[in-house]
């Protein structure tokens, strides 16, 4: 569809925005801006500041990096929660799933991405250096019994970063784990049912590099 087509630039402007979405072709942008078109103005004035104050106000917990409205997330102020066990995840979403499953009660730490030198993505481009820090405080303490949990995908990716944490927190003398292969290779946590995550969970193994 080119710009031929369109009796409006704006409803162009707005299909090409709504269409650089993920899973969004410019089919769907097209039925989504006539369908915002049709909405009463303070229902799309409610949808666009709602987007703005998600980009312009979501944090990132100073704890685990996972997002929040304020300075620390829910998950990593509830003491309730085992705070020497440490599941390290992907992404924002990884969490959500976890969660999900009700199995897992310890704490979390958000890398932000997996190592892909394809992508351009390096150990600097991580929060690495974040937990070898928070590492460091709750190692200070010789009654923590800390357990480190790699929860990432099981393709070369991910496997290859998992490798590089375990170099960077065995320093530490701290478990770490790894989830039960009932994921496939190459499985990504997001796709995962709730039941076959939550026993990974439930059945981790000693991490072997």
């Amino acid at each position: 569809m080119n710009s031929q087509n369109f009796p409006s630039k704006l409803l162009e402007e707005a299909v090409d925005a709504i269409g650089s979405l993920p899973g969004v072709g410019r089919r769907s942008a097209l039925r989504l801006a006539l369908h915002l078109l049709k909405q009463p103005k303070e229902n799309v004035q409610h949808f666009t500041e709602s987007i703005d104050n998600l980009r312009n106000n979501v944090q990132y917990c100073r704890e685990c990096m996972m997002i929040c409205d304020d300075g620390t997330c829910s998950i990593s102020s509830d003491k309730t929660r085992d705070h020497n066990t440490i599941c390290f995840v992907e992404s924002v979403r990884d969490v959500m799933s976890i969660e999900n499953t009700g199995q897992y009660r310890g704490v979390y730490h958000v890398l932000g991405g997996i190592i892909s030198p394809i992508a351009g993505v390096g150990p600097s481009d991580l929060t690495i250096s974040s937990l070898v820090d928070r590492l460091k405080t709750l190692c200070s303490d010789p009654s923590n019994q800390v357990e480190i949990i790699l929860a990432l995908s099981g393709d070369v990716e991910g496997e290859t970063t998992s490798f590089y944490i375990y170099r960077q927190v065995s320093q530490f003398g701290v478990k770490v784990s790894s989830l039960a292969r009932g994921l496939g290779f190459g499985d990504g946590l997001e796709y995962a049912d709730e039941l076959t995550l939550g026993r990974s969970i439930l059945n981790r193994q000693v991490f072997k590099p």
